[in-house]
């Protein structure tokens, strides 16, 4: 099919979308396991290296966060709330909820490890700045606020492009900034990766993908054959794995060892992880095919709840390592038993995102 003729000027793919579920799906699965290993890691475990690498270097990394964040800005295209006012409330409300799981994540287990354990090192809090870490939710809410405030100016999709591409690049040289007082740290540390260990996903480097998916949203919304708008997702998801591993082993990348390299991912970083965006979502229309309906239904209320999912699990997470190195002080954490308990927080967690969403349901 000629290019021209791939894209309707009218909205062809409207409601929900099972590949974006089942992306959306995928990612905090893979999130989930990455935080459960990453806490088990710091009590008395043993993993196979190829294993932890595969599962906290690659999946945890751009096939969740960057899978999030660039569904984050396809749904704004699909939301009937992207109202530029709606919108920066919708991002103060995920600025809230970001603090709330840095309680989850970082203070409650900071006293409770503590307390139990006599380790007050291994859950640090950084004298309480921690408490306004800029983790994802914390992101995607700035990210929401600057998008309503674009959206108020109408820019084009060029503009916004432009604008991330800078932000990204101003992101990359600006990294590791120390301005030598924790309070100012802390403060840049929602735009910039400033010295202190604030911030896993400042703005300025990771704004590129709810823009990117914005923009995918809107082509993807009038693609008239799926399967020619999805077309080279093998080779797309194939070159952009090769870029992870040699960008890595060669001068850093987003699955090095040093984490920072992907926090503070660099705009060719961010290029290929778009690439692999649009190849996953690919692969996951391509499996849609032939999965059953059970898993798509699991895949749809993962995708739903998503929001929810990851917090009620940074409140279960940490808790649950902690008190099973309390209770079995000899247990080592290897791949088996440490998979095991990410499967029970991904149950556990969307079962109490359904309860709350039942509840704010009855209660009208």
């Amino acid at each position: 099919m000629n290019i021209s003729n791939l894209f309707s000027d009218e909205k062809v793919n409207t409601g929900r979308q099972v590949e974006l579920d089942i992306a959306k799906a995928l990612s905090i699965v893979f999130m989930i396991f990455l935080h459960v290993f990453y806490v088990a890691s710091a009590f008395n475990s043993s993993f196979n290296p190829t294993f932890n690498f595969i599962l906290m270097n690659l999946l945890g990394r751009p096939y969740a966060a960057v899978i999030f964040m660039f569904c984050m800005g396809v749904g704004v295209v699909y939301s009937r709330h992207s109202q530029w006012n709606v919108m920066i409330k919708r991002g103060v409300n995920l600025m809230l909820l970001g603090i709330l799981v840095n309680v989850f994540e970082f203070i409650i287990p900071h006293f409770v490890c503590g307390f139990l354990l006599g380790k007050w090192d291994i859950f640090p809090i950084a004298d309480g700045f921690l408490l306004f870490c800029v983790d994802i939710l914390a992101f995607a809410g700035l990210s929401f606020i600057l998008m309503g405030v674009l959206k108020k100016f109408e820019l084009s999709n060029k503009a916004l492009i432009v604008i991330a591409v800078v932000m990204s690049i101003l992101g990359t040289l600006l990294k590791g900034i120390d301005f030598g007082i924790p309070v100012v740290n802390l403060i840049f540390s929602y735009f910039i990766g400033a010295a202190g260990g604030f911030t896993a996903f400042p703005l300025f480097n990771w704004f590129i993908f709810p823009i990117a998916g914005y923009v995918w949203g809107q082509y993807f919304m009038r693609a008239r054959d799926k399967g020619e708008f999805f077309r080279f997702w093998p080779v797309l998801l194939i070159v952009a794995l090769a870029y992870f591993l040699i960008s890595s082993n060669m001068w850093g990348g987003v699955a090095s060892a040093d984490v920072h390299f992907y926090y503070f991912l660099n705009i060719l970083d961010a290029l290929f992880c778009i690439i692999n965006c649009h190849a996953v979502i690919g692969m996951c229309w391509w499996l849609a095919k032939y999965l059953p309906d059970s898993v798509m239904k699991a895949a749809t209320i993962l995708s739903s709840n998503i929001n929810m999912i990851y917090i009620a699990q940074w409140f279960f997470v940490p808790l649950t390592i902690i008190l099973i190195s309390y209770f079995a002080k000899d247990l080592v954490l290897n791949d088996m038993i440490t998979s095991i308990i990410s499967i029970a927080m991904i149950i556990l967690a969307t079962a109490v995102a359904l309860g709350y969403k039942k509840l704010r349901t009855a209660k009208g």
